[in-house]
């Protein structure tokens, strides 16, 4: 099955980061919106199907109220990437720190 899901792991603690919205847009059409759970995942997945449309996706991850912080560096962190399989798999994970993050394709 196809799809496309995300986590977010807070390095700076080294734990899950729960509580973030997450939203999943097609080009500028959002698709879904989640909030990550105690593990720092969405669940259900995103978006799952037998064929995920092949183009270009953002996930936007809301990170300005679980930072907290009294001048936070970042309000929110747009993931844009590309699906070119239409039955492949796309964990786009998010490592997020008050200052920095990373992001990788994961399995």
């Amino acid at each position: 099955m196809a799809r496309i899901s995300t986590h977010v792991l807070d390095i700076a603690n080294g734990v899950p980061a729960a509580g973030i919205t997450v939203e999943l847009y097609s080009v500028d059409h959002l698709i879904q919106t989640a909030i990550t759970n105690s593990d720092g995942r969405t669940d259900p997945p995103l978006l799952t199907g037998d064929r995920i449309a092949a183009g270009s996706y953002e996930i936007v991850f809301q990170v300005e109220a679980y930072l907290q912080s009294d001048q936070p560096f970042f309000d929110r962190i747009t993931i844009r990437f590309t699906v070119d399989d239409e039955k492949g798999n796309y964990h786009v994970p998010l490592l997020l720190a008050p200052h920095g993050y990373s992001t990788y394709r994961g399995s």
